[in-house]
């Protein structure tokens, strides 16, 4: 049996309990669930600071961790999507109460008092979630003591409507492999935040995405929401003439025309493998 490495927490000298009689380990843990404290934390392919980014992980996540070195990285696989990868240790805690909102807005700041004056503990990105004990003035009171603007948060089960208008508020944000933020963020990255703020499932990586979105569309009929994915690389049609990607070539979250961004990285030796209507 195959088993995609990204998604799957099995090492040659360690794996998942639940994995035990399906692959080949030295042995097996349980792990245990913690959240992530954090508001961006990098998820690498290897346990150093150098290591490639794989995906990150957002403020409130929850992460299973089967091993922690003593050089401070945890190595576990996140709740949301199933992502494998290293992390540092010190952006996790044993979770105090479950998330009930998640910022609303691209970026804000937890501070740790009821100002804005004050400086702030922490950035939280799009997506990011908290757990609210009380409203104080004009900011929401986390359990763990931070301070939110109440007008930058929504309730955990409020949903965008429309993922491309998501998708759209990002336009020139720096590109970055393995990005999930404002900050930075990666074609895929971009497609998972969008369309996860409407509350649906979205896989992280392109190939999975093209995998397991949608049903296939026609190039010549494609609406608003369509979904163009190359080898690699994944945009969002904004309608039938122009997309949002991230992407290499402007460095940044860019609208392109359909037919010039087919054109130019056809001319790179990537064709357009399949164009996906979510559903």
């Amino acid at each position: 049996m195959s088993f995609d490495p990204r998604i799957t927490p099995a090492r040659a000298d360690l794996a998942g309990e639940h994995l035990r009689g399906k692959v080949e380990a030295q042995r097996f843990a349980e792990g245990t669930v913690q959240e992530v404290i954090a508001g961006i934390v990098p998820i690498r392919k290897l346990p150093a600071h150098d290591a490639p980014l794989v995906t990150e992980a957002l403020y409130g996540e929850r992460v299973t961790i089967y091993e922690t070195d003593e050089e401070g990285w945890a190595w576990g696989q996140l709740k949301s999507d199933g992502y494998v990868g290293y992390l540092p240790a010190a952006s996790l805690l044993t979770p105090k109460g479950q998330p009930t909102h998640k910022v609303g807005a691209l970026r804000t700041f937890m501070f740790p008092g009821p100002s804005v004056k004050l400086p702030p503990m922490d950035a939280l990105p799009l997506g990011a979630r908290v757990a609210v004990a009380r409203q104080e003035e004009s900011f929401a009171v986390t359990l763990a003591g931070g301070y939110v603007p109440r007008r930058h948060l929504v309730p955990l089960a409020a949903n965008e409507i429309d993922f491309v208008a998501v998708a759209e508020r990002f336009i020139g944000t720096p590109y970055l492999w393995g990005g999930k933020s404002v900050l930075g963020i990666d074609c895929s990255g971009l497609t998972q935040v969008a369309i996860t703020a409407c509350g649906l499932a979205c896989p992280r990586d392109s190939d999975m995405q093209e995998a397991a979105i949608g049903a296939p569309a026609n190039l010549a009929e494609i609406r608003r929401g369509d979904l163009l994915f190359w080898k690699g690389h994944v945009a969002i049609a904004r309608s039938a003439t122009s997309l949002v990607h991230a992407n290499a070539f402007h460095m940044a979250v860019a609208i392109e025309p359909v037919a010039e961004a087919i054109a130019r990285i056809s001319a790179g030796g990537s064709e357009l493998t399949s164009v996906r209507r979510p559903k």
